[in-house]
């Protein structure tokens, strides 16, 4: 798809330098340092020679077709050059130059400029603003980068020129190779989704890595990711995860929602593993890079130290690991050439004086047992330890097995040499042991994604024309924020269920309703312009008696209009008084990047001071609404405990997905709460006892 960005077989570099030091010289001698085997094509007005080869006035004057034309002009001259390269048929441009949207809204309206006139003359843009590109099969460096990516198979993109550039020399010195290195810079046209698409089938790349700082459009990257993730494991760092949006948030949801929510279920969704830091980016991927993936989360440790032998363990758990439980055979095949003082079971410590032969024992009986999926050798380096000989052992032995070997060889520069062995052949190797063991844990976040079933979203019969109608009505009285009635009317059309509840007037008619419902009752205010009833105390539950329904009646409609005078108060509602169940919220607050960001919790109150809540972007099928609520703290309150019947937990996720089916049918919903939902006991279903939403402005 990008064929002419990443495989060119002619470079033009549009404000080529003969002065070294300036950036069109850097660029020209990247290309040529770098070994690009295709014709290279330096423009400049003033003609003449430079690095040896001819220089042309304009890109219209190269007598042969080009394929990428790599731009470092100033940028109010860029406008025309787009369009004499879309004339000569130019496929890709890397612009590199700055000035663009990142100066204000004069360089954004440029940079709109130049995009359109890419689009229409079919030609696709890597830019502007960025540190360029490397392709180690086309042995292209189109940056202005000192250095160029050892050859790898790892594929990398980032947002940001300046960490793309220390990255890049980093990995020189850790001996980690890419197959493509892209800087996305400004985003006029191509963006992380083109990326990873382009990487989709790549031959070259075994792992996609990705620093984002943001994504263009959250609904198409998750839906690419999703598939690329079957194919290949995509790692992935995000900066800038603070609270999204500028808009007034008056929901639950929406105040506990935010980019990091949002970013963390796309992420989770999409089979996408999540880096903390750049050292977790690589420690990850290398492992990826080299070795074959985990079949089960059974680990085997060897070590000739006890206490790097206890952190690998501890951390296994934290990873979501299992240490490996060995067969008797395993066991027996260590015993003769182990001292009596070592401790065959896992993990195993073959002591501190141990020599090459112990860890080959070691190793390869432990990996020959079908109950272990991957080892972790540790070492640390003592008097008596040829450290290079086993380097090679376990380089030998790791080959030799179908399955991941990762090591941490603790230490300095004694150590060294089997740092370089282990680079060498493709073995990752870490400092410390628990970075070891969460990189095998990555790889198992990978392994449990591709035994996920697919995505299989659900349909309810529903009334979308009523709900239609209500949002319509709301609009036509210039009103966004819907009131209890309305949602209660909402939630009806799309088969949740709800308390008996009729709105009244007056005292009197409050006193007639209560009755026909059926004491005790509840009394709420009916008002679109009060979302926080219980805040006021505009609730009054347990009513038992026509004199308390009066006097409640009166009480809350005095506290309304006391704490919001201009209020649209409707009446109070009068509503049948549910006992028992347990508390939780459902609720959705629409996120700027993915869309419908739904969120599932222990309700009521204290929702915004427990905060046990997760969150999940719609829609969701019922694997992912079964997980939202089985992951929150509070799960083992809604199973049942110390003689408590569970909760209706099919009820609950039934309502998450008709909630998921409403917020994507529906995308003027903003903001929704229902809290608190009553769940009651397993078998008799959920009631929705308060809802409110919030429509788009």
């Amino acid at each position: 798809m990008l064929e002419a960005l990443f495989q060119p077989r002619s470079v033009a570099v549009i404000g080529a330098s003969s002065t070294p030091g300036k950036m069109g010289y850097i660029l020209m001698d990247n290309i040529i340092r770098g070994g690009f085997e295709g014709e290279i094509y330096p423009i400049n007005p003033k003609g003449g020679e430079i690095m040896g080869r001819t220089a042309y006035p304009t890109i219209l004057d190269v007598p042969e077709g080009v394929d990428l034309a790599v731009i470092v002009v100033p940028a109010k001259y860029i406008p025309d050059i787009v369009d004499e390269c879309g004339e000569k048929g130019v496929g890709a441009l890397l612009i590199i130059s700055a000035g663009f949207r990142e100066t204000g809204p004069e360089g954004a309206r440029l940079e709109r400029d130049v995009a359109a006139r890419a689009e229409a003359a079919g030609m696709r843009i890597l830019g502007p603003n960025v540190l360029g590109l490397i392709d180690t099969i086309s042995k292209l460096n189109a940056t202005f980068a000192t250095t160029m990516a050892k050859p790898g198979n790892i594929a990398f993109f980032s947002q940001s020129g300046a960490l793309g550039s220390a990255i890049l020399d980093w990995s020189l010195e850790e001996g980690i190779g890419f197959s493509h290195f892209a800087s996305l810079g400004n985003k006029a046209d191509i963006t992380e989704v083109d990326l990873l698409e382009a990487w989709e089938d790549d031959p070259h790349s075994r792992v996609i890595l990705a620093y984002l700082e943001g994504i263009t459009d959250g609904e198409k990257f998750m839906q690419v990711a999703r598939r690329v993730t079957r194919k290949r494991p995509i790692i992935a760092i995000k900066s800038g995860t603070t609270q999204a949006g500028t808009r007034a948030i008056s929901s639950h949801t929406g105040s506990l929602a935010g980019s990091e929510r949002a970013y963390e279920a796309a992420f989770r969704q999409c089979g996408i593993i999540r880096a903390d830091s750049v050292q977790d980016l690589f420690d990850f991927a290398e492992l990826f890079s080299y070795q074959p993936m985990l079949r089960g989360d059974r680990i085997a440790i060897v070590t000739n130290a006890g206490g790097p032998g206890i952190l690998a363990t501890d951390m296994l758990e934290r990873a979501g690991l299992e240490l490996a439980r060995f067969g008797k055979d395993t066991i027996e095949a260590m015993r003769p050439y182990l001292p009596s003082t070592a401790n065959l079971y896992n993990p195993v410590d073959v002591i501190g004086d141990a020599r090459s032969d112990r860890y080959r024992a070691a190793m390869e009986a432990v990996l020959q047992d079908a109950g272990v999926d991957g080892l972790v050798v540790l070492l640390t380096p003592q008097a008596m330890t040829d450290i290079e000989d086993i380097a090679h052992t376990v380089v030998e032995i790791a080959k030799a097995h179908d399955k991941p070997v990762v090591t941490s060889f603790m230490g300095g520069e004694e150590i060294r040499p089997a740092e370089e062995i282990f680079q060498a052949n493709g073995l990752p190797t870490y400092p410390f042991p628990e970075r070891a063991v969460m990189a095998l844990g990555a790889m198992e976040r990978q392994r449990l994604w591709l035994e996920r079933p697919r995505q299989q979203l659900v349909s309810f019969s529903v009334d979308r024309e009523r709900v239609q109608e209500i949002f319509e009505k709301a609009r036509l009285e210039h009103r966004l924020n819907l009131g209890e009635v309305e949602a209660r009317d909402v939630m009806e059309a799309y088969g949740l269920a709800l308390p008996q509840s009729r709105l009244a007037r007056s005292p009197d008619e409050a006193v007639r309703l209560a009755g026909e419902i059926g004491y005790p009752v509840v009394l709420k205010i009916a008002s679109p312009d009060i979302l926080h009833k219980s805040d006021i105390g505009a609730v009054k539950i347990g009513l038992s008696s026509s004199g308390d329904v009066r006097d409640a009646f009166e009480l809350i409609e005095y506290r309304a209009h006391r704490h919001n005078p201009d209020a649209d108060v409707w009446g109070v509602l009068v509503q049948q008084m549910i006992r028992g169940g347990k508390e939780v919220i459902i609720g959705m607050s629409r996120d700027p990047q993915f869309g419908p960001l739904l969120m599932f919790g222990l309700g009521g109150i204290y929702v915004e001071v427990m905060k046990d809540v997760v969150f999940r972007i719609a829609p969701i099928d019922r694997s992912e609404a079964r997980e939202m609520v089985e992951h929150i703290r509070s799960y083992p309150l809604l199973k049942g405990v110390r003689g408590e019947a569970p909760a209706d937990i099919p009820a609950i996720i039934d309502t998450i997905l008709r909630v998921s089916q409403l917020v994507t049918d529906f995308t003027e919903i903003v903001e929704l709460d229902i809290n608190p939902l009553i769940v009651h006991e397993a078998g008799q279903g959920a009631t929705v006892l308060d809802a409110r939403m919030i429509l788009q402005g």
